[in-house]
């Protein structure tokens, strides 16, 4: 996702599977053309912590990212420290709750993988193309 939410690359696995396990092909499925990353301009990845792992942080920097990723605990333990102040809710947990409108996409009813990734597909095609404010 880039910072408005909009979906560049899609991954897909078991519901089980920790998120970190599906780094590197999240990143291979990046279907946006990218800028080379240069030292003046360099390309921020945020992650949450369940992306915390040496060997994420590998992958990012392999691929040209500088990795932002939120330590365990660290966020509860600034939210506890500032009075008021909320847990910041990640851009794509929103875009994950758009995608939940779609019943096919919530409820798996595809016995084929495929059918399933067309589903993601067009899912996420309309999800872009709301954002890009073309409904007026």
């Amino acid at each position: 996702m880039e910072a408005n939410g909009i979906p560049v690359g899609l991954a897909v696995d078991g519901a089980n599977r920790n998120d970190m396990k599906l780094a590197r092909a999240t990143l291979e499925g990046i279907a946006a053309e990218r800028p080379a990353p240069a030292a003046g301009a360099p390309q921020g990845l945020c992650l949450d912590k369940g992306y915390d792992f040496g060997e994420v942080r590998e992958i990012a920097e392999e691929f040209g990212f500088t990795a932002h990723i939120r330590c365990r605990g660290e966020e509860a333990q600034e939210v506890k420290r500032q009075a008021g102040r909320k847990a910041r809710r990640w851009v794509v947990e929103r875009t994950h709750s758009w995608m939940n409108r779609y019943r096919g996409i919530l409820i798996r009813w595809s016995k084929k993988p495929e059918n399933y990734i067309a589903m993601l597909h067009f899912a996420l095609a309309l999800i872009t193309y709301r954002a890009t404010g073309l409904f007026g």
